[in-house]
């Protein structure tokens, strides 16, 4: 039970994600009057020193829990990470030079469309062969010198797949870590760029973290759209920020410092995922969809193998508390999002209700 709603159950959504109880409840208690500014802090301006403060502390946090030196930017940005698909090439991709792209899912393939409008968008490898069940083996990249970055997608939520260890590759990494943001430790020197939409991992919808090294700022081309110009929001808070999601994203900071900063989270993660995997791997009634070799510890995704009886354990598992299993609309199935906020004791009471289901159905 808790202070919230006794009727709240355990969210397996895949995004927006489950959030911290703890964040709710202190969001709860501060939303009429935020500090001593009289208003909440959806009412108070963006340029106050309340506010600047709330971003000032999420970026703190930020830089602790990753290890940032001051060669990064931290910005906060809206438009979603579909809209990095296209600012990242229009910042850094020539019209007549070429970047790298790894295409392990739907969100990479959107991303790679989308610097083919700007330059030249090179696929280096594709797992779309197979339904992108596995990331592909680093041996057979197609890597080139002349890329000017090579971008790729940590985790990809649809299919249940993560990249196991950081590209080894010369060009700059741009990452899409939307669904993976700090679960797990960063190799930053690797990294010019990593966007992540926080509605997974750190926060709610409407907001995305950028990172940027300075470096890297620097070899972004001239007379961009000032809004679409990372250079614009690394010099200076341009315009109005997603104030009540940056607000909330601070408290989820603070939060996964509580559970014992990244290194914390990912033995709780490893945990999670641990469990859930033995479960399938331990039955014949349910399997896995991605290879074992590049199974993500974020999105858990399986099948029946009666598939007809597929409904029948959504339907249930809703009446048993647990919610948004059912898999994406394009490859069906069951998903269990199993990100930072979803709780060990969520998965210890989804497996439960597998064993049983199998009992009564296998």
């Amino acid at each position: 039970m808790n202070s919230i709603d006794p009727n709240r159950l355990h969210n397996f959504s895949a995004g927006p994600g489950t959030l911290p109880l703890a964040v709710l409840e202190s969001v709860c208690e501060e939303l009429p009057v935020f500090a001593q500014t009289g208003s909440s802090v959806m009412e108070i301006s963006h340029r106050s020193p309340e506010y600047i403060q709330i971003e000032a502390s999420a970026r703190e946090r930020i830089t602790s829990l990753l290890g940032l030196s001051q060669d990064w930017h931290i910005l906060f940005l809206g438009g979603g990470a579909s809209m990095q698909f296209h600012q990242v090439p229009l910042n850094f991709l020539p019209h007549d030079g070429q970047a790298g792209y790894l295409l392990t899912g739907s969100w990479a393939k959107k991303a790679h469309a989308e610097a083919d409008q700007i330059g030249k968008g090179r696929m280096i490898a594709s797992s779309a062969d197979s339904g992108f069940n596995y990331i592909p083996d680093p041996s057979l990249w197609d890597l080139s010198s002349d890329d000017v970055y090579v971008h790729y997608t940590s985790n990809n939520t649809i299919y249940g797949t993560q990249f196991q260890s950081t590209p080894d590759v010369d060009s700059p990494l741009v990452c899409d870590a939307s669904s993976d943001f700090l679960s797990r430790p960063i190799e930053l020197d690797r990294y010019g760029l990593i966007y992540a939409g926080a509605q997974k991992n750190i926060g709610p919808a409407g907001v995305t973290v950028i990172l940027i090294r300075d470096d890297f700022l620097d070899t972004r081309k001239n007379s961009l759209p000032t809004m679409l110009d990372y250079g614009t929001h690394a010099a200076k808070c341009f315009n109005t920020p997603p104030v009540f999601a940056v607000y909330i994203v601070e408290k989820v900071l603070d939060w996964l410092q509580d559970q014992g900063g990244i290194s914390g989270i990912q033995k709780i993660n490893h945990q999670k995922a641990s469990l859930l995997y033995s479960t399938i791997d331990q039955s014949e009634f349910y399997k896995g969809t991605a290879e074992k070799t590049s199974r993500s510890e974020m999105n858990v995704t399986f099948r029946l193998h009666q598939e007809d009886l597929e409904p029948v354990f959504i339907h249930e598992a809703a009446k048993h508390g647990l919610l948004a299993l059912k898999g994406h609309r394009s490859v069906g199935g069951m998903r269990a999002s199993i990100y930072n906020a979803c709780t060990l004791d969520s998965v210890k009471v989804l497996v439960d209700f597998m064993k049983d289901f199998e009992k009564r159905n296998g």
